[in-house]
C-alpha cells in the first residue's frame, strides 16, 4: 500500500469516529520509537487543522518531560492559527517539521491526558451561543485569541508548574468549539487565556520582587 493511499484510509477511519475515539486511533499509530511533526500530521490529515490543535495540546495537559516538545508543538500550533487567520495552507519549516520526538513518552502523555478530554467532550453541546461561532469578525477574533493561546503556550515558563497546561487547556478549549460551533467552550477558552496571562504576571511579578529583594541584600 502506498504512502497516499495509507493516508487516505488513516482520515477516512478517522473521519466517522467521535473526538476522544479519532484521537485514540491517532495515538495507536503513532510510529514505535520516534515521531516527526510532519508524521503527525499525515496520521490526523492536514485538512483536520483543529483536530491536529487537539492532539498537539492534549501531551501539556498531563505533564510529561520530553525535551523540545513545546517548541515543535507550540511552533505547530502557531501555524495552524496563521494559517486560518489569512487563510492559507498549512506551511511548516522544515527544521520544526523533522524534528524527531520520543513516540513512547508521547503516547504514555497523551494516553494519560485522554482521559481527561473524554471527560471534556461529553459536555460539550453545538450551537450554544451562536454568536462566539458567528462569521466575520468573531471568526477574526477567536483566530486572535488562538494564535494569542499558542503564543503564552511558547513562553519560556515551561520549568514552572501548570504554565503549558492552561494555556494548552485554552487551546482545546477553542478548537472543540470551533469544530462543534459550541460558543460556551470559546468562552471557557477565552477565560482560560485570561487565566494564563494573570498567572503569567503573577509569575514575572514574583520573580522581579525577588530579584529585587535578592540585590537589597547584598547590598
Amino acid at each position: 500500500m502506498s504512502h497516499t493511499q495509507l493516508v487516505e484510509n488513516n482520515e477516512a477511519s478517522i473521519e466517522s469516529e467521535s473526538l476522544g475515539k479519532k484521537i485514540e486511533l491517532i495515538i495507536e499509530r503513532l510510529p514505535p520509537e520516534e515521531v516527526t511533526l510532519i508524521e503527525i500530521i499525515a496520521l490526523v490529515g492536514a485538512d483536520s487543522l483543529m483536530l491536529l490543535t487537539i492532539f498537539l495540546s492534549l501531551v501539556f495537559i498531563v505533564p510529561v518531560s520530553i525535551p523540545g516538545v513545546s517548541t515543535v508543538f507550540g511552533s505547530g500550533i502557531l501555524l495552524i492559527g496563521i494559517t486560518r487567520l489569512f487563510q492559507r495552507k498549512p506551511w511548516l519549516p522544515k527544521t520544526i517539521g523533522t524534528r524527531k520526538l520520543s513516540s513512547e513518552k508521547l503516547r504514555e502523555g497523551f494516553k494519560r491526558a485522554l482521559v481527561w478530554f473524554n471527560r471534556l467532550e461529553k459536555i460539550s453541546r453545538p450551537h450554544r451561543l451562536p454568536g462566539l461561532t458567528a462569521e466575520g469578525v468573531v471568526t477574526v477574533v477567536n483566530n486572535l485569541s488562538f494564535i494569542l493561546a499558542a503564543l503564552l503556550l511558547m513562553a519560556p515558563f515551561g520549568f514552572v508548574p501548570f504554565s503549558n497546561t492552561i494555556p494548552a487547556l485554552a487551546l482545546i478549549l477553542l478548537s472543540v468549539g470551533m469544530m462543534q460551533r459550541d460558543g460556551r467552550f470559546i468562552l471557557y477558552g477565552y477565560l482560560a487565556i485570561v487565566a494564563t496571562i494573570v498567572y503569567f504576571g503573577v509569575l514575572i511579578a514574583a520573580g522581579t520582587f525577588s530579584i529585587q529583594e535578592f540585590f537589597q541584600f547584598l547590598q
